[in-house]
């Protein structure tokens, strides 16, 4: 069971193109999503080399990545994050639609959740993901 009094927070990354995007997933998790998890720290990234660089700098819980942004969309940087970096943390992605959850698939990602975003799914999803990291 994860410490909740862990005094460090749980870096996660939050990466889109779309500053609302970033805000939509930031406000629906919130600082502490879960009673047993600790306090949340957002990364938030607009432009995928900089995804690459805070990836392979270490230090990152999870990622959040935005299947939707452009020019470089989260389902391509999961597939490369998963393929190069050999303790990749856990990734989620948004995606488009329920539809493309096999894109997610493919990607290697380890959750997907669908625009619009549902932040009770979201939520769940991620805390479903911190817990299991925190316990690897």
């Amino acid at each position: 069971m994860a410490d909740s009094n862990r005094s460090t927070p749980l870096r996660v990354l939050v990466y889109s193109n779309d500053a609302d995007t970033r805000r939509q997933v930031i406000l629906a998790l919130g600082k502490h999503p879960h009673p047993e998890l600790p306090a949340l720290e957002y990364v938030e990234i607009a432009t995928a080399p900089v995804v690459i660089e805070h990836m392979d700098a270490g230090g990152i819980d999870l990622a959040i990545l935005d299947g939707e942004s452009t020019p470089a969309g989260g389902l391509g940087i999961a597939k490369q994050l998963k393929d190069e970096i050999a303790e990749c943390p856990p990734v989620l992605v948004l995606t488009g639609r329920p539809d493309d959850a096999w894109l997610a698939n493919w990607s290697r990602a380890e959750a997907a959740v669908a625009h619009p975003i549902d932040p009770m799914r979201l939520t769940a999803a991620v805390v479903d993901l911190l817990r299991s990291h925190i316990a690897a």
